[in-house]
C-alpha cells in the first residue's frame, strides 16, 4: 500500500484556533497530506489573516460564515487549484459558510475536491427543516457536478447512514442525524446518484473503529459511544482508487476524529 499518491483528510475542527492550539499543525506535517478538508472553522477572514492562511506548508481556501464564531469550511492543499468555487449559490446556506470546492483540471482529468459542512438539526425543528432544505439543494448539485467531473467530497455530513454507524442506534431512531428521511437521502446518493462511501467501500462491516464523533456528554468518548458522521464521498473512478483509510480517534483536536484516505492517483 506504499504506492498511494494522494492523501486526503477530513476533520471538523470545532474551531480552528482551538484545534491548532492542540497540535494540529505538527500532526499535518507528520502525515504529509496533499489536502485536508476542514469544517467548523468558527472564524472569519480577519481571524484567519496572518495566522491560518497556511498550515504545515498547505495553502488554505475558505468559505466563511457571516455570523461570528460559527460554521465555516476550508481546504488546505499543497497543489495549486485551477479554480476555487465558494458557496452553492443559495444565500441561506452560503451565509453560513458550508461549501468550498477546489478544481484541479488538466487535459487528462477534471477533478474537484469539496469540503462541506451539512447542518445539524439537533437543536430543534427549525434547524431540522433547514437541514432538509440543504439536502434538497445538495442532491441535484452533486448530481450535476458528478455528471461532468470526478469529485471527492469530504465533510461532516451530520448523518449516520446505517445501524452500524453509531453505538446506540435503537435509542436514536427519532433523533436528528439518524432519522429515516436523512438516511434515505444518503441511500439515494449512494445508489441512484452513483456516489460511493469510501470508508465503507474499504471497511463494509466495521463498527466501533469507524466512529468519528463523540458527544461531550457523559463518558461518550471514554466508552466509545460514537457516531460515524464524517465522510469521504466520491464518484466511482476515484472511489475505486482508494487504497486504505484510517480514523485517528486518539488525536483529540476536537470532538471529531481526523478521517484520512489514501488514493491511488496523483495530481
Amino acid at each position: 500500500m506504499g504506492n498511494s499518491l494522494f492523501k486526503l483528510t477530513s476533520l471538523n475542527l470545532n474551531g480552528i484556533r482551538s484545534a491548532t492550539s492542540k497540535g494540529l499543525e505538527d500532526w499535518l506535517a507528520a502525515h504529509a497530506l496533499d489536502c485536508i478538508c476542514v469544517q467548523e472553522l468558527k472564524a472569519q477572514q480577519p481571524d484567519v489573516a496572518g495566522r491560518f492562511e497556511t498550515l504545515a506548508g498547505l495553502q488554505g481556501h475558505f468559505h466563511f460564515a457571516q455570523k461570528k464564531g460559527y460554521s465555516g469550511v476550508g481546504i488546505y492543499t499543497r497543489h495549486v487549484p485551477s479554480d476555487v468555487v465558494v458557496g452553492l449559490g443559495v444565500p441561506e446556506f452560503d451565509d453560513e459558510g458550508r461549501y468550498v470546492e477546489l478544481r484541479f483540471d488538466t487535459p487528462a482529468r477534471k477533478l474537484s475536491v469539496v469540503s462541506a459542512y451539512f447542518p445539524s438539526g439537533s437543536s430543534g425543528d427549525e434547524r431540522q427543516a433547514a437541514k432538509y432544505r440543504f439536502l434538497d439543494v445538495m442532491y441535484p448539485h452533486l448530481q450535476a457536478l458528478a455528471a461532468s467531473r470526478e469529485v471527492l467530497l469530504c465533510g461532516d455530513v451530520n448523518i449516520a447512514h446505517q445501524e452500524i454507524d453509531l453505538k446506540n442506534w435503537k435509542g436514536n431512531l427519532k433523533n436528528s442525524g439518524f432519522l429515516p428521511e436523512e438516511r434515505a437521502w444518503m441511500t439515494r446518493l449512494l445508489t441512484e446518484a452513483g456516489w460511493h462511501d469510501v470508508y465503507r467501500r474499504l471497511h463494509p462491516t466495521e463498527t466501533e473503529a469507524a466512529y468519528t464523533w463523540w458527544s461531550n456528554r457523559g463518558q461518550a468518548y471514554a466508552k466509545n459511544v460514537g457516531w460515524r458522521i464524517d465522510y469521504h464521498l466520491a464518484t466511482r473512478a476515484l472511489a475505486e482508487t482508494a487504497q486504505r483509510t484510517a480514523v485517528f480517534k486518539d488525536q483529540r483536536f476536537s470532538d471529531h476524529a481526523p478521517l484520512t484516505v489514501e488514493y491511488g492517483f496523483k495530481l
